[in-house]
């Protein structure tokens, strides 16, 4: 399952990191980042998936 995360992850950042946590701090923290530039929001998305 955490590979299908990472692969969301690197296709769509805001949708791995829904996978992984839900609607929350983290989620929207993502969307912003995305926001701001593509490669920190997969940074971002990569870092929470891998922490759990």
């Amino acid at each position: 399952m955490d590979f299908i995360r990472v692969l969301f992850s690197i296709l769509l950042p805001p949708l791995g990191v829904f996978l992984q946590v839900g609607i929350g701090g983290a989620f929207w923290l993502n969307i912003i980042l995305t926001l701001f530039g593509y490669i920190p929001g997969i940074v971002h998305a990569v870092w929470i998936i891998a922490k759990k």
